[in-house]
């Protein structure tokens, strides 16, 4: 029998790679777990009052594109937070954005470019489903190395002028997931000039933007309304995940054009899951409160200082501009790994399982993702333990 082969250049998934490498090994202590960016923090408090309220709506089939008043609370949230005003012809929901993202490649990514293969582009390291998305739709995915020496985003614009011809879409993660970089208003601009040099489009993944240290990420649909960029060249994607503490509720929305839009909704009216109504109900709630935002991101703030005090000192030691990672140097990222699991039981990403091989190069190998998502105090001891191990 048969199978395609598009995906074979596709390493496994980072957690079964990490399993396989750790779990023949004793932790040297009680495990610590610091690997997936899954949140801990308290969800909000509403949640099962919404959802028992409203727990008649699973006897029925929910909105493919969302409820209006849920399509209502995204539009307010996004004029509140980024001072741009979008009808809900420009708004979807989503099971969560790693859904959305794949999805909108398929119903916007064109079979040729030019004439040539379409190249699709992502920083690397990356997440992982641009990558899929990517070779589902026959494209070419162009690996962009996000190091230190470009500020760990993706320099697109030193790309040579006949592959951008070719590109049909660029991928961006804004607070970069793992680094926590945030793109600036003039990042975003030029990258959304250079998208209308090269007739491509932007996703932004901005799924991170409400857990920042210093200040609130500016998002590319707010950039996008101030230079006075087509509506269609841009498309950005949020999640409850991280803003709300719900990611088992699998909601968040795409933004964009309404062609894009109009697009991306006919491929998921065939192919796609709606939310349930209770969750859309839930959904709509979370996206009009900021209070429970707010005590979230306090959490997090605190525990950046955390992490200032103990790595205070450590050559090469960044906290993250946003997001919820550190991204800390090591020689190597799956020895020291497998040394922190062997020694003191704190559990962490290698990052060159984030990264593709590029030119003979893994950005992400000199580096090991560490998830700041555990209740406070059992973080510090993660980190102190993690600090004497590796940098003692």
């Amino acid at each position: 029998m048969a199978f395609p082969e598009r995906f074979q250049s596709l390493p496994d998934y980072a957690f079964p790679r990490l399993r396989k490498l750790l779990d023949p090994h004793k932790p040297g202590a009680e495990p610590i777990a610091m690997t997936i960016g899954e949140p801990r923090h308290p969800m909000p408090s509403f949640v099962a009052e919404v959802m028992a309220a409203n727990i008649a709506g699973f006897a029925v089939y929910p909105p493919n594109d969302g409820t209006p008043e849920l399509l209502a609370a995204i539009s307010g949230w996004i004029a509140r937070r980024y001072g741009v005003a979008l009808g809900e012809e420009r708004l979807m929901v989503l099971n969560g954005t790693r859904e959305g993202l794949f999805n909108a490649a398929v119903a916007l990514c064109p079979e040729t470019k030019n004439g040539k293969k379409p190249v699709v582009l992502m920083p690397n390291p990356f997440y992982q489903v641009y990558a899929v998305a990517a070779l589902a739709m026959g494209a070419e995915p162009v690996y962009v190395p996000a190091t230190a020496a470009t500020g760990f985003l993706p320099d697109y614009a030193s790309l040579p002028a006949d592959v951008l011809d070719r590109v049909a879409i660029a991928y961006l993660c804004s607070p970069a997931n793992p680094q926590g970089a945030i793109a600036s208003r003039g990042y975003l601009a030029d990258l959304l000039r250079l998208a209308e040099k090269h007739d491509f489009r932007v996703f932004s993944d901005e799924c991170y933007s409400e857990i920042w240290r210093v200040a609130p990420p500016v998002g590319a649909l707010q950039v996008a309304a101030e230079i006075g960029a087509d509506p269609e060249r841009v498309a950005v994607f949020h999640s409850l995940s991280k803003r709300s503490n719900l990611p088992g509720l699998r909601s968040g929305f795409v933004a964009g054009g309404v062609e894009s839009i109009a697009r991306i909704r006919k491929l998921r009216s065939f192919a796609g899951a709606p939310l349930p109504l209770p969750v859309q109900r839930v959904s709509e709630r979370a996206w009009a409160d900021e209070a429970h935002v707010d005590e979230n991101l306090a959490l997090y703030q605190e525990k950046f200082r955390i992490a200032d005090e103990v790595f205070a000192g450590v050559q090469g030691f960044q906290n993250p501009e946003g997001g919820f990672f550190l991204w800390l140097p090591v020689d190597d990222g799956e020895a020291a790994a497998l040394t922190l699991w062997k020694e003191t039981g704190v559990r962490v990403l290698p990052g060159a399982y984030l990264s593709r091989d590029a030119g003979g190069d893994n950005p992400g190998k000199g580096y090991i993702r560490v998830a700041l998502v555990a209740p406070k105090d059992e973080m510090q001891r993660g980190l102190i333990k993690l600090r004497d191990c590796l940098y003692g």
